[in-house]
């Protein structure tokens, strides 16, 4: 597999905010545990601020890359042959594919927190799904990186 030019690798990584909500869970456990003593106060603590932050952390783990000839987002893996013209969506027209304009065959990778996406056409005949839409921090790095590796391809 040969690289693409422009390499391109984005983590879709949870607001800092999160942290401090898997905190907050945390310390309602060890509110919870607190008439058992300080032991079980503190372990609730400790436990309910771990398993928030993983459950944070996981959904934050999502990627989006650009590697050889293939576009990467999430559990999707598709030829950049089989993609048309992506459109950056700003954080108005991305509410507006994210809802009224939805299609259900389409490919979501969609992450509430970040508010600018990238809409991808699939022009593949044989898959039923219509675009790709991409949340992404980064969408002109995305659209750079999806041109150069069909350019390469």
């Amino acid at each position: 597999m040969q690289l693409s030019t422009a390499p391109y690798e984005e983590r879709l990584t949870a607001p800092r905010s999160w942290w401090l909500v898997s905190f907050l869970v945390g310390l309602a456990f060890a509110l919870i545990l607190l008439p058992f003593g300080t032991l079980p106060m503190l372990g609730g603590l400790a436990g309910g601020t771990a398993v928030a932050a993983v459950a944070a952390s996981s959904y934050g783990a999502v990627r989006i890359r650009v590697v050889g000839d293939s576009l990467i987002a999430g559990e999707a893996r598709v030829p950049v042959s089989a993609l048309g013209e992506a459109e950056i969506l700003d954080p108005e027209e991305a509410r507006a594919w994210r809802t009224y304009k939805a299609d259900a065959r389409a490919f979501l990778l969609l992450r509430a927190y970040i508010p600018r996406a990238v809409r991808v056409v699939v022009t593949d005949p044989q898959d039923p799904t219509p675009y790709l839409y991409l949340s992404t921090r980064e969408p002109e790095r995305l659209i750079e990186a999806l041109t150069a590796a069909k350019a390469a391809a």
